[in-house]
This record gives structure tokens, C-alpha cells and sequence, in this order.
């Protein structure tokens, strides 16, 4: 069975999300630090432009976006669940939240002072379509205390009455979700201060904090190009009869975030199902790669010729 491999870098909060579910589940894995900016050459061969991090590869086969790559965890590891018994509709609409909880971190962790490395407030505006405007996100910045605040606080009354994770005895992908943003919070002494208040909540982080990362071994970029080199994808092509846009196995498409990361992917359609989409394509390094992403908050496009 091929290794498991994660691009990432360690002060990445959604990596932080997938490093906790790995440690969860009791699994080693393969350890590439990639960038924090662009560019990032070796993860650009295996996915074909998408660069947000974390990525998780398996042989030729590449997971984007944690949504995503939670699932794939999933089928590789079945037990313990992510999707504890009367959960998984719940769990995932909880970890639906999370970008707004992350987002408000990012504000929180950026007004606290310089916390970002050079370059990379000017490499993260290249990924939304507007741009970052500094002036417009520090002027928000009342507001976002307030929200942040309501935030923490429906977090804390959801625990504190002595259950350990948020939906019950076991912990499920929503606490995964909502971990990492507040991850990011805790890591800096200026705005772990904001948890302070929340006692349930800082026990409850400790709990999964407690699971780990798993065991792990450092690996370089360059090597992981050449595993996918050397291996064949394992997705099997499927059609998918219910597609309400009437995509088939071949169709050449691109596949793009809705919002942020505006680096889309084109390949040839592979499978796609409700939650998922795989294309294939081919790098002058990599080989034949399959690339996989949700199909929430992606937009699928045709691609002409």
C-alpha cells in the first residue's frame, strides 16, 4: 500500500487540521514541508497549479483541500471515525464553519502585529479576485472582535456542560474543523489571550491536541514528485448518471476554487459523485497524475479543444 505523503508547512492551521486527524487515527505518514509562498515547483507538478496547503498524495493520486482529504483519511483508515454513529450530517455542516472562524483568526493574528513571514500577505493577495485590501480588513476589525467573540462563546456553551467533543463522546470531523482556526489563535501569545475566558473550550482543544500528529518521516518534495513518477493512479474511471450538468469519463474540464486560490486545474474527467471530482492529467515530471477535489465551493468548467 503506497505511504501516505502531506505537503504542508508547520504553521499552516488547515495542515494543522489534517496533521490532528492523521495523529486521531493512528497513522504514519510522510512529512514534505513545502513553501509558505510561491513558488512551489515540486506540489505544482503533482497538482497542476493548486498551491494551498495542505496537500495529501497518495502514489500518483493527489487529495486538494481538506475537505476533501478528510474523506480520503477516511477510506484508508475507517476506524476511529471521523463519522461517529448519528453524527455525519452534523459533523459536516459543523465543519462548514470553519472558514469563518479561520478567517477571523487570520484578522486577529494579523492585527496583533508582524506575524506573517516576507512576502506573504503580497502572495496571498494574488489568490482572491479582489485582492487583500489591509485598510478595508483593519477597519473591520471592531466588528470582527464582536463576531470572534460570539463565535467562542457558542463553542464554549456546546461543551460546557462536560461533553468531551462537540457533537458527544467521540470526537468527529467537525471538531477537526473548528480545532485549527483556534490552533492558529493559541499559537500566539498576543491572541491566545482572546481563549482565556473559555474554559471548556482551551479543555476541549487540549483533548485533541492529545491525539498528535502520528509518527512521521521528513521527506523531500523532489522524491515525492518522483514516487508519483513511478507510480499508476488507483481511481477508477466512473460515470456518474446524476450529474446535473451531464459531465462523462473524458470531458475536458478546469476545477477552481469559488472564491480564494484562483489557480484552476484542467485535466480529463475521471469520476465525480455528489462530493467529489477527479481529473487526470499529465506532467513532464510527475507522469500521469489524478487529482481530486470537493465538489463544494468549486466551480467545474468545460474546457474548449
Amino acid at each position: 500500500m503506497a505511504d501516505i505523503i502531506l505537503h504542508h508547512y508547520w504553521i499552516s492551521p488547515y495542515a494543522e487540521k489534517i496533521r490532528r486527524i492523521l495523529g486521531f487515527k493512528g497513522l504514519a505518514w510522510k512529512s514534505v514541508e513545502i513553501p509558505i509562498v510561491a513558488p512551489k515547483p515540486d506540489l505544482t507538478a503533482l497538482t497542476g497549479g493548486y498551491r494551498k496547503t495542505p496537500v495529501l498524495q497518495i502514489g500518483a493520486d493527489i487529495y486538494c483541500d481538506t475537505d476533501c482529504i478528510a474523506l480520503a483519511l477516511e477510506e484508508r483508515q475507517p476506524t476511529p471515525t471521523l463519522y461517529p454513529a448519528q453524527t455525519r450530517a452534523a459533523g459536516v455542516m459543523l465543519a462548514a464553519w470553519q472558514q469563518e472562524l479561520f478567517m477571523l483568526a487570520v484578522l486577529m493574528a494579523g492585527a496583533s502585529g508582524s506575524v506573517f513571514p516576507d512576502g506573504f500577505i503580497e502572495d496571498r493577495a494574488t489568490m482572491f479576485d479582489d485582492g487583500f485590501d489591509i485598510g478595508k480588513m483593519l477597519e473591520s476589525l471592531p466588528s470582527k472582535r464582536d463576531h470572534l467573540r460570539a463565535k467562542l462563546a457558542i463553542v464554549e456553551r456546546q461543551l460546557e456542560h462536560g461533553r468531551p467533543f462537540l457533537l458527544g463522546d467521540d470526537a468527529c470531523l467537525g471538531d477537526f474543523a473548528l480545532f485549527h482556526p483556534l490552533f492558529a489563535l493559541r499559537s500566539l501569545p498576543q491572541t491566545a489571550m482572546l481563549l482565556e475566558p473559555h474554559a471548556a473550550l482551551r479543555a476541549w482543544m487540549d483533548r485533541i491536541e492529545a491525539f498528535g500528529h502520528g509518527e512521521f518521516t521528513d521527506l523531500s518534495g523532489a522524491d515525492a514528485v518522483a514516487i508519483a513518477q513511478a507510480a499508476t493512479p488507483t481511481s477508477p474511471t466512473a460515470h456518474d448518471p446524476a450529474d446535473p450538468n451531464e459531465r462523462k469519463p473524458g470531458d475536458r474540464v478546469s476545477v477552481v476554487h469559488e472564491s480564494f486560490g484562483r489557480d484552476p486545474v484542467e485535466g480529463e474527467l475521471v469520476s465525480s459523485s455528489a462530493h467529489h471530482i477527479a481529473v487526470r492529467r499529465h506532467d513532464p515530471r510527475a507522469g500521469e497524475i489524478v487529482v481530486h477535489f470537493p465538489r463544494e465551493h468549486y466551480v467545474v468548467a468545460a474546457v474548449e479543444g
